[in-house]
């Protein structure tokens, strides 16, 4: 079974948008992992303009699934994941200006960097996953930098998949064949839906977790967090998938 992150960083940016502490961001997690979801995943920048790292150290006591922080591996994200010591740091290569992560590393110019990273995380008994778009190469060199996991950034699958799913989805069965030849984990996340998620589960069937944020709290407005949430999970059921290509 296909596990569900669900990535809570839009409850803080509503609750930031007002001050104070509505909604509550703690509760929030609490609510997500009571209707189903099997792990809580965020991803502090350090504007704090969503999670703040306060909200981080709040969560470590509370997330009973399992904790994903996501990131790009400065200083005090690395010193606030070996702090918290999640189940998983997720490394995305996002600079302090950008609006949401928009690429994945380049595992091989970054190796160096990466792997020094990757062995401080895991010492730590920390599962490591590096953010990178779907190209063969980039699996083999997380690989060679340690890395337990990939995530796949599926931004440019959701893009292309309305007109071209099969082209679409094409470079992700053929990098996650590669990670799994090499015995990596396979995880995804960036701009899934309701809509194209059951595609990429059918196709990428040895997919491990995908993390899923923004489109999953919009719908929480209109069907309810509870009800968005099990529909979200539904997708990743091999029973409601679309045929292959």
């Amino acid at each position: 079974m296909i596990r569900l992150s669900v990535n809570i960083n839009k409850f803080a940016t509503l609750r930031n948008s007002r001050g104070g502490n509505v909604p509550d961001v703690i509760e929030a997690a609490r609510h997500c992992e009571r209707f189903g979801a099997d792990g809580i995943t965020v991803h502090p920048r350090p504007d704090q303009r969503h999670i703040r790292y306060a909200d981080v150290l709040q969560l470590k006591d509370v997330v009973t699934t399992e904790f994903n922080i996501e990131g790009n591996p400065i200083s005090t994200w690395m010193d606030l994941v070996q702090q918290v010591r999640p189940a998983q740091a997720t490394l995305v290569p996002d600079g302090h200006d950008v609006l949401t992560s928009d690429a994945g590393w380049d595992t091989l110019k970054h190796q160096a960097f990466l792997r020094d990273i990757i062995a401080a995380l895991k010492s730590h008994g920390i599962r490591v996953s590096v953010f990178i778009d779907p190209i063969p190469a980039m699996a083999e060199g997380a690989k060679a930098a340690g890395a337990d996991r990939i995530e796949l950034y599926t931004g440019p699958y959701a893009k292309l998949f309305p007109t071209a799913p099969a082209e679409a989805i094409r470079p992700y069965v053929e990098t996650a064949r590669t990670a799994r030849q090499l015995g990596l984990g396979i995880n995804a996340g960036h701009d899934l839906n309701l809509y194209n998620l059951a595609y990429l589960a059918r196709n990428i069937p040895d997919l491990k977790e995908v993390s899923i944020g923004h489109a999953l709290i919009c719908d929480a407005i209109y069907l309810g967090l509870e009800n968005t949430i099990q529909l979200y999970k539904r997708q990743l059921r091999p029973m409601h998938a679309e045929s292959k290509e």
